[in-house]
């Protein structure tokens, strides 16, 4: 276990120091995010143009929930599956394949290197300009649940992204399927929109479905309240939820990146 966690910190160390070489390539977000938010600050004044509340949130509800999802989607980024594709289709996945730390672990550690200079190359900048420009509240409702919630976002990501990427070892060409997929991701956890504004019927699959985890419900909790379908859930009770959800969803990944592995070997390696 000691030589796994030191072989973790490890790779994250070297890719954080790797990206901190050309971290130009994330300075790009302080201008994409501020500009996407200022474009929903203007379709939701004039969406509350004499309207108080809407599907029960007020404008400052709103734009909270906004500035919220964009910090998280800054921490839980993930791109694990154009990485794993990539290595499939170039070969370069049998140096994986034969090496004794899984590749999944290796890319997890990946993205623990690669967040963690996110977090004061794009999170901490865009944060203080929502907060200062836009005046937007970031105070989370209760600080230590908003914190496990977003760690756990972290890993729900990483594992559905990982296992949208193994489906290179059926896929000859898989980023067709890798983009429509993503795209239906990010709805579905509700990136574009609060999910409450779905129908109901439509709400209460995405209940069951574990896309909600990434970005809906820790954005919920950081605000203090979670509700879809009609259920209303205390914050412990959301992330107790949200909890299960990444342990189901990363035992499922384990075990289809076990099958890949085995198609891998059944082909030549």
């Amino acid at each position: 276990m000691k030589r796994q966690l030191a072989l973790i910190r490890a790779i994250g160390f070297v890719t954080y120091k790797e990206w901190a070489a050309f971290r130009s390539h994330m300075l790009a977000s302080l201008l994409v995010g501020p500009v996407l938010f200022l474009v929903q600050v203007f379709i939701w004044q004039a969406m509350f143009e004499g309207k108080e509340t809407i599907n029960g949130l007020t404008l400052p509800q709103m734009l909270t929930y906004y500035g919220v999802a964009t910090i998280i989607h800054y921490i839980t980024f993930d791109f694990a599956d154009w990485n794993l594709q990539m290595l499939v289709r170039s070969g370069k996945f049998v140096t994986f394949a034969l090496r004794p730390l899984p590749h999944w672990v290796f890319a997890l550690s990946q993205k623990l290197g690669h967040r963690s200079l996110a977090l004061w190359v794009e999170v901490l900048p865009v944060a203080l300009l929502f907060i200062f420009l836009f005046n937007v509240n970031l105070i989370p409702a209760a600080p230590g649940l908003a914190m496990v919630s977003i760690a756990l976002s972290f890993l729900m990501s990483f594992f559905i992204n990982y296992a949208v990427g193994l489906s290179a070892f059926w896929l000859v060409r898989a980023e067709g399927v890798r983009r429509v997929f993503l795209l239906l991701k990010d709805v579905s956890a509700g990136v574009f929109i609060p999910l409450t504004f779905f129908p109901e019927i439509l709400q209460k699959i995405l209940f069951f479905l574990p896309f909600q985890f990434i970005t809906y419900l820790p954005t919920r909790v950081y605000i203090g309240e979670y509700e879809l379908a009609g259920i209303r859930l205390t914050l412990v009770e959301a992330v107790g939820l949200q909890a299960l959800a990444v342990a189901v969803t990363g035992c499922l990944t384990l075990l289809l990146y076990r099958a890949a592995l085995k198609r891998f070997t059944g082909v030549g390696v």
